[in-house]
């Protein structure tokens, strides 16, 4: 997990981007991960954990309208985590996590539910999420290993963000320098 956040926050400071994390069911899991990689603090933004269902309203924008139908173990509960605490932090990513750890279910998940989303400068302006990307995960475990997974899965999918989009740019450059159109 270490060489993941390190991976993302190498990525992030080639581009010159900042993170910022919101959690729920990691309790402050995925910040620390981030920080224990030295020179953190030249990406990392901060972090909200935002554990009660009001916190995830009030600091990061989450519909209120939304948590009271769904609950917040949800997809787009995450989505809006990610792009909230992006823009409360002012970062250029976020990433969020939500879900059931257990011991028991919640908003009438299951345990081993988790949701981790990733919102990313892209349609930033036009307040859409087309900058990011949700997972729905069915983890299995204990409420350790339930939580850790969800650690590694946010982090993962914050890296495969940011490769894809690094290699989608350099296979523009590389059309506009091959005298492609």
């Amino acid at each position: 997990m270490t060489s993941t956040a390190a991976d993302v926050l190498r990525l992030l400071k080639v581009r010159g981007e900042t993170l910022a994390v919101a959690e729920s069911l990691t309790g402050g899991l995925v910040a620390a991960a981030i920080t224990d990689v030295p020179g953190a603090s030249q990406a990392f933004r901060g972090s909200v954990t935002a554990y009660a269902t009001e916190v995830k309203h009030r600091l990061l924008g989450v519909d209120a309208t939304l948590l009271e139908q769904r609950g917040a173990v949800d997809p787009q509960v995450a989505a809006q985590m990610a792009d909230g605490v992006r823009k409360t932090l002012g970062a250029d990513w976020g990433i969020s996590t939500t879900g059931v750890a257990g011991p028991d279910p919640q908003d009438g998940q299951p345990v081993g539910t988790v949701h981790v989303a990733v919102a990313g400068p892209r349609g930033a302006d036009s307040g859409a999420f087309d900058g990011g990307k949700v997972a729905s995960l069915r983890l299995n475990g204990g409420r350790a290993e339930i939580r850790m997974e969800s650690v590694r899965s946010v982090l993962g999918l914050l890296l495969q963000e940011l490769v894809g989009e690094q290699t989608g740019n350099e296979r523009a450059q590389d059309t506009e320098q091959n005298g492609g159109t």
